[in-house]
């Protein structure tokens, strides 16, 4: 199902959410893949759909900062970064505190998270609040910016959320603080430099 990115639209999406749907969705960096973050089953979907290995953990997107303080510890450094960026393209690595999570993605103790800066994005988070949000593609392939492209290509899923052709579509760049120090895990869209 391909639904167009309005209101309408994102009432439905947000059901199948809830109904442990698998949904596809443009942010501001390429398109996502994901679910209610504490749906096992939803989650296991989402790892068969890319053929992705279940070493490699499920990212979490959130409405806001505030959402993200409420599953996950925010550290001084973190929540500068993420006062200068969100939303936006940073995705920061934190201690998980919210065990539903950690128990539906498998995760030791800490989890990747960030706030979207798409609108049709925003609008979607505002009902749910979070969502898993890894790119959507196959394991190994590369993301998808264009909507008829990974229409073609992408399959598995229960909805794609149709926000047309992402404009300079780029991964987000992933920070951890570790100590008083700052690990670039991946250089995405921001540069390293941006961020000291």
């Amino acid at each position: 199902m391909i639904l167009p990115c309005n209101d309408q639209s994102i009432e439905e999406v947000v059901k199948k959410i809830q109904n442990g749907g698998v949904i596809v969705f443009p942010t501001d960096t390429v398109y996502g893949i994901g679910c209610d973050p504490r749906n096992e089953d939803a989650v296991k979907k989402i790892y068969q759909i890319k053929g992705r290995d279940k070493v490699k953990q499920l990212p979490i997107l959130a409405y806001s900062k505030e959402d993200i303080k409420e599953i996950a510890v925010l550290d001084k450094r973190s929540e500068e970064m993420a006062d200068k960026f969100w939303p936006g393209p940073l995705t920061l690595i934190l201690q998980i505190k919210d065990k539903k999570i950690a128990k539906a993605l498998d995760l030791q103790d800490k989890v990747a998270v960030r706030v979207p800066g798409h609108l049709c994005m925003r609008k979607l988070l505002q009902k749910c609040r979070l969502v898993t949000g890894t790119s959507a593609n196959f394991s190994g392939q590369p993301s998808f910016g264009d909507s008829k492209e990974l229409a073609a290509k992408f399959t598995g899923y229960d909805v794609l959320l149709d926000g047309g052709k992402i404009e300079d579509s780029c991964e987000s760049t992933i920070v951890e603080v570790i100590g008083n120090e700052l690990k670039i895990v991946r250089q995405g869209k921001i540069k390293s430099e941006s961020l000291v």
